[in-house]
């Protein structure tokens, strides 16, 4: 049986067909890659396959609540999936063209553990989007 059957099942899924092939698309992602329905929908078209904007979102919806994905909201409405993984991640996001970076570094981890701490707080989730301009050509637009 394949693995995304495995997950499927797994998170209490039926295995259908749109939901084997957009999984298959969130795993073969590169590291960081981000998509949004419309890119999903996209690739499933490239594809060959007959799966619907509307069935994209639905299976997108039904993945985030059995916590296969995260969906990751930004400003302007732009919201983007990625498969959930145990360790946590950071983003980059451009406001001009919407792209996506992610990044870990350990010592900002500590130093927000530390500031909850000084605060009485002990942190049970968290969240950082760092908002700019890319340097894949955006600043010059």
């Amino acid at each position: 049986m394949a693995l995304e059957n495995q997950e499927l099942r797994k998170a209490g899924l039926k295995v259908t067909l749109p939901r084997v092939k957009i999984y298959q698309i969130l795993e073969r992602a590169g590291e960081g890659d981000h998509f949004s329905a419309e890119d999903i929908y996209k690739l499933l078209m490239e594809q060959g396959e007959d799966v619907g904007l509307a069935t994209v979102y639905r299976v997108l919806t039904q993945f985030e609540s059995a916590g296969l994905v995260s969906r990751h909201h930004f400003e302007g409405g732009h919201s983007v999936f990625e498969l959930s993984r145990d360790e946590q991640h950071d983003h980059v996001v451009c406001v001009k063209c919407g792209k996506v970076r992610e990044f870990h570094d350990p010592d900002l981890v500590k130093r927000q553990n530390a500031i909850a701490e000084e605060l009485g707080f002990t942190i049970t989730d968290r969240t950082l989007y760092l908002y700019g301009v890319c340097k894949d050509g955006c600043e010059k637009k």
